[in-house]
């Protein structure tokens, strides 16, 4: 590849060609940067050429015997060094995991989060992990079949235009009043602020319950970190999605790799176009195992956190976004306050105003008993009126309007009673419509 020639060029142009070496964030070079990592690029296909492997014909071993050959499925690891892993245990690596090598990954752009669907064989004596030899699908796809996607980074985010609907059945209350008070839309970015024991957990679950049997194309993913053991086995048999799980007695690096992991896989059906749940319980113990993890800054925040350490937490939060003619990553996570420490406050200081949508959860109403414990006046969606129906908007205008001059204990339960009367919400809006 000539210099001058690179240099000739308009920086578009320069993406473009960037792109087709599987150069990934192109965005995010000047000019003269992105033409040395084209000629990077470039020498390292070259200087390669000649001893590439074709992966689309089996290596045979010393016998030229292929019965040692067998599939593999996984998703795609990659290093900072450049090669990768098929993972075989989910998210986690394990001894059966599958080598991939730098050339297969340039060769195929594949980038981490991938699911590749290919045949390996048996590791030599020298060898450490079977390598991946063929490729037959990647994310589902085959290889011959294949079409040039574009970057995350490169789609481009809009409003959330787009509801999910919750409402399940008669007596799911929590969800029946998200639907029309909070709604949630393909792509949100929503926090459950929670104080301890406000029942966070039990509205995630109609939440995850709610999507799942309404919206059943959508791809799930449910993230606890810090979580207790038992509270993940009770989740995974609760639920038919996908739970990736790292618990409080586990490393604050693994809670971080397994996160940044589902991200990136999340990222890849985005860029195929699907919709995309994250779950996380909770976004506080993700941004805690990061303050452990990064290094200091010599500046510390109330409560012992250090500023640098929010930046990576909020680029997962910030993640989620609803594609123009694409997809959507919706994360719906919760974050924790009034535990008695100043940095899980600290945590939820920073984190307000980043997403579009925030359910409050009240302790006088859990005290009380009244579930859900949600506080209305706290609780709301920005552009709302592009997730509800101009019914649905009139109804939840008066409700807000009627309830303006009680106290939040009774609004809770006024409203939970009338809900319960009616069999679904349409019946509900009528009933309050026909009233006014």
């Amino acid at each position: 590849m000539n210099i001058e020639l690179l240099k000739g060029k308009y920086l578009d142009e320069l993406k473009t060609i960037a792109k087709s070496y599987g150069i990934a964030n192109v965005s995010k070079y000047k000019k003269n940067e992105l033409i040395s990592e084209i000629l990077k690029a470039d020498n390292g296909f070259e200087s390669e050429e000649s001893e590439r492997v074709n992966i689309n014909e089996p290596v045979e071993n010393e016998n030229d015997s292929k019965t040692n050959t067998k599939t593999v499925c996984g998703l795609i690891d990659i290093t900072a060094d450049g090669y990768g892993f098929l993972r075989s245990n989910g998210y986690d690596s394990g001894e059966e995991d599958i080598y991939v090598s730098p050339t297969q990954i340039r060769r195929f752009r594949l980038k981490k989060g991938d699911k590749i669907l290919g045949l390996t064989r048996e590791s030599k004596e020298t060898e450490k992990f079977s390598p991946l030899i063929y490729i037959n699908e990647i994310n589902d796809i085959k290889v011959s079949e294949l079409k040039a996607r574009k970057d995350f980074d490169d789609l481009i985010p809009i409003y959330p235009n787009e509801k999910y609907t919750l409402e399940t059945e008669k007596n799911e209350v929590s969800t029946r009043i998200i639907d029309f008070l909070v709604p949630i839309g393909k792509g949100q970015r929503a926090l459950i602020v929670a104080p301890p024991k406000a029942g966070k957990t039990s509205l995630l679950r109609s939440i995850l319950k709610g999507i799942e049997i309404n919206n059943p194309k959508s791809k799930i993913f449910v993230l606890l970190i810090g979580e207790r053991p038992e509270e993940v086995t009770e989740m995974k048999r609760f639920t038919k999605a996908e739970v990736i799980a790292s618990t409080f007695d586990e490393l604050p690096q693994n809670h971080i790799r397994l996160a940044e992991f589902v991200l990136e896989r999340a990222k890849r059906l985005v860029e195929l176009g699907e919709d995309v749940v994250i779950l996380v319980d909770s976004i506080t113990r993700l941004s805690r195992a990061y303050n452990v993890n990064t290094p200091s800054s010599g500046k510390t925040l109330t409560g012992g956190l250090d500023p640098f350490a929010l930046h990576k937490p909020k680029r997962f939060f910030g993640s989620a976004r609803n594609v123009e003619n694409g997809g959507s990553l919706t994360i719906i996570a919760t974050t924790l306050v009034d535990t008695g420490s100043k940095m899980d406050d600290m945590i939820y200081e920073e984190f307000k105003g980043t997403g579009n949508m925030e359910i409050h959860l009240s302790r006088k109403l859990s005290e009380l008993r009244i579930f859900p414990a949600i506080d209305i006046y706290k609780s709301g969606t920005r552009k709302d009126d592009l997730l509800l129906t101009e019914e649905e908007i009139q109804s939840a205008n008066l409700i807000r309007r009627k309830l303006s001059n009680t106290n939040t204990n009774e609004i809770m339960e006024n409203l939970v009673k009338n809900i319960k009367k009616t069999e679904n919400n349409k019946e509900f809006f009528k009933a309050i419509l026909k009233n006014n």
